[in-house]
């Protein structure tokens, strides 16, 4: 778990009971603004978004909260709790408790990407979404369909690139194996993502539950990858996606979207010269594009 040194401006927390998952959700923001979910991946919780939420919370109804397995949310012990499917719920689940009545615009980093676009998959994700936002995170059917695509030296070239930047998933597959190096990880995390990702260590401030973080949310991985990876089941998305490439993200090549236009109607796509972490990095410009999609989605359906 991250928290920029930015303080998430959260005006009151509720917690929102799906089954027996309670979820940790923090709210900030004008409230009579249209409500945007912002939706955090692997090992963050809600803080991730302090610097994007403070940059939206003057016109926007800004909503987060921490996913299961992480921060001040349930923990599952089963695998199958962390599926895509069921993260996904719970997303609906803040929304509907938070926004009743309201189509959301979502926007998601990392394993909240992938549970966004899962989310505008849903046959009836219009009747709640209206629109979605993508950051440095694959809808992983597109992906799997690309990787069984016909045969072509760039696809292999493409296909290559990427498996080189998720080899670290294979190693998140066995249970036990890569958690004594997540522990060390969790006390440099600082230092390792200066490293990795380039940031000012002083931007990162590791949150008391990180080390947790890290290894209940290793289920991510192992509930979903495979699955998805080996059959996947790619559907069309009739809202409105926008997709942000990190253009130096070493985790998330951009041809993880190169099925996007064969699947999504209203496809927009930009850019930034960020890394992975970019809503520690760039929040100024994930808050601008968030904000300008935002406002283009709803004056098309204004109209």
């Amino acid at each position: 778990m991250i928290a920029a040194t930015e303080p998430f401006p959260a005006q009151s927390t509720r917690t929102v009971r799906r089954g027996d998952i309670e979820l940790a959700v923090f709210e900030c923001g004008n409230p009579s603004g249209p409500a945007i979910v912002l939706v955090h991946g692997w090992p963050d919780t809600h803080t991730l978004w302090n610097g994007v939420a403070t940059r939206l919370a003057e016109r926007y109804r800004v909503i987060s909260f921490d996913n299961r397995g992480a921060g001040a949310s349930t923990v599952p012990a089963e695998v199958d709790a962390y599926r895509i499917e069921e993260l996904a719920a719970d997303v609906r689940a803040v929304a509907a408790a938070v926004a009743p009545g309201e189509r959301v615009h979502v926007l998601g980093h990392d394993w909240g990407s992938v549970i966004g676009w899962e989310l505008a998959s849903m046959p009836d994700a219009a009747a709640s979404i209206a629109s979605f936002t993508s950051v440095s995170g694959p809808n992983l059917d597109f992906l799997g369909a690309y990787l069984r695509g016909p045969f072509s030296f760039a696809r292999l070239r493409n296909s290559f690139a990427q498996g080189i930047a998720s080899a670290y998933t294979v190693a998140f597959q066995i249970p036990g194996l890569p958690n004594p190096v997540l522990r060390g990880l969790s006390g440099r995390w600082p230092r390792f993502l200066a490293f990795f990702d380039g940031l000012d260590p002083a931007l990162v401030r590791p949150a008391p539950t990180l080390r947790a973080d890290m290894i209940n949310n290793l289920k991510l991985y192992r509930a979903n990858i495979r699955t998805r990876l080996g059959n996947p089941r790619p559907r069309p998305i009739d809202l409105p996606v926008q997709v942000i490439v990190a253009t130096g993200d070493r985790a998330v090549r951009p041809v993880v979207h190169a099925e996007a236009d064969n699947w999504v109607s209203d496809l927009t796509m930009r850019e930034i010269p960020a890394r992975h972490w970019s809503p520690l990095s760039h929040p100024a410009d994930l808050a601008r594009l968030t904000a300008e999609f935002v406002d283009r989605v709803g004056v098309a359906t204004r109209g």
